[in-house]
């Protein structure tokens, strides 16, 4: 991965606050060529700086009102029960984030439900059951305070 000047951090700056804008609104934006950008922007991607585009959904909108934090620990810490439990992650659609930690519990997951009657099917009929977990602790969000996250980005 190339080092990133100037440029660069002004464009993922940009990109972060409105991915939408076309390479000719960010050239205003940095002071390049609406062309020079494009190669930019292609290079990040490329490289992998840059790994998609995204629109912000607001939850509540679609049906999901609940934002749940689930701590997970594993019944067993081998390879195949931490890959049999990252493919039940996988393939679980209200599995926003998912995390591995330290400590007490072995992964955070991000959840979003419509209500607490699918969090309950979630825990009892997907999480618990399984066969690579050994306890689950759940915490509702009751507001969100920052979101999404923007990374701080240093400056050149």
């Amino acid at each position: 991965m190339a080092a990133l000047d100037a440029f660069d951090l002004r464009l993922l700056d940009a990109l972060q606050q409105d991915a939408s804008l076309t390479n000719g609104a960010l050239a205003e934006k940095i002071g390049l060529s609406a062309s020079q950008v494009s190669r930019r922007r292609q290079r990040l991607e490329e490289e992998g700086t840059i790994r998609g585009y995204r629109a912000l959904i607001e939850p509540a909108a679609i049906g999901l009102g609940v934002t749940v934090f689930i701590h997970v620990a594993l019944n067993t810490h081998s390879r195949d029960n931490a890959r049999r439990f990252r493919d039940l992650v996988r393939l679980t659609p209200s599995v926003l984030e998912a995390h591995a930690l330290t400590g007490e519990a072995d992964y955070l997951l991000k959840v979003a439900v419509g209500d607490l009657k699918e969090l309950s099917l979630l825990v009892n009929e997907i999480l618990l059951p399984h066969e690579s977990v050994a306890r689950v602790r759940s915490e509702i969000a009751l507001e969100t305070l920052k979101e999404p996250g923007l990374l701080p980005l240093p400056t050149p």
